[in-house]
């Protein structure tokens, strides 16, 4: 029997989850309201402030998913 490994999500920081954003064609971060935020074209994405910890796999999950890309194709950037 062969086992496939599959890459999984880990915790972020946020200075690193910007620069994948930008890899993805994201301009910012701009000054929002409560949130900096990202934009490419017509979409925009809310950057998570967490406060000196790195950004959760739950959420992560949930911003991945938002840009339409999997989860590989995020670690792969």
């Amino acid at each position: 029997m062969r086992l496939k490994f599959t890459l999984m999500l880990k915790p972020i920081s946020r200075r690193g989850f910007i620069k994948k954003l930008q890899q993805l064609g994201f301009e910012g971060p701009f000054s929002g309201g409560k949130h900096q935020f990202m934009k490419r074209g017509g979409f925009k994405i809310s950057i998570p402030n967490p406060h000196g910890k790195e950004i959760g796999v739950i959420l992560l999950k949930q911003i991945v998913k938002d840009l339409r890309i999997s989860d590989e194709e995020f670690l792969n950037l």
